[in-house]
This record gives C-alpha cells, sequence and structure tokens, in this order.
C-alpha cells in the first residue's frame, strides 16, 4: 500500500529527483567514460541529454500512478487530480531542465 504525501512535499521531490537523477546519471556516466578513455566532458553532455526523460519517469514514480490519476480526473470528474499530476510533471520538467543547465554550463557544450 502506498502512503499518500502531501502535494507541496511531492512537488518539491519531484524537481529535485529529476535534478538529481540527470545530473548524477551524466557525473557518473563521465567518470566510467574517463575510465575507458572516452572524451568526458563531450560523453556527460550526451548522458544528461539522454537521461532527461529517464529522470522525468523517476522523478514522477513511474508512468501507471500518474496515468491512473489522470483517468480518474478526466472519467471520474475529479478534476484536482489532473492539475496535480500535470503540476509534478511541469515540476521534474523543471529539475530535468535545470540538470540540463548545469551540465551545458560544467561542459561548454552548445547542443540544440
Amino acid at each position: 500500500m502506498e502512503m499518500k504525501t502531501a502535494f507541496l512535499p511531492a512537488f518539491i521531490q519531484s524537481y529535485f529527483i529529476a535534478l538529481g537523477v540527470l545530473v548524477g546519471g551524466a557525473f557518473i556516466g563521465g567518470f566510467g567514460a574517463f575510465l575507458s578513455g572516452e572524451p568526458p566532458l563531450t560523453m556527460m553532455y550526451r548522458f544528461a541529454s539522454s537521461l532527461k526523460i529517464w529522470a522525468l519517469i523517476a522523478a514522477i514514480g513511474g508512468t501507471f500512478d500518474t496515468f491512473y490519476s489522470v483517468e480518474r480526473g478526466f472519467f471520474q470528474g475529479e478534476t484536482r487530480d489532473v492539475i496535480k499530476q500535470f503540476l509534478l510533471i511541469l515540476s521534474a520538467t523543471g529539475g530535468a531542465q535545470t540538470g540540463m543547465t548545469f551540465i551545458r554550463w560544467f561542459t561548454q557544450e552548445h547542443g540544440a
């Protein structure tokens, strides 16, 4: 049985989980690239770019719970759940974007 958390802590946690997954994964991946003789900063940027969607998924706790809440909001008239899930996804997107900005600053890569 999953414990329900209040919205504001979940909102803040969603942001920082996405940020941590992206930055942590990129830094650890960059260290692995260094150990294998590849350019670590370039690889960090590439890892961060490909980890962005996974950071979002990790931050919202998987997609099935989110889809269930959205479905309940649309079909059972609980629009509050739809708005909360949208804000949680927005928070996770902000965390992932902040992480990507940190990696871009650190690596000095200028991707599209």
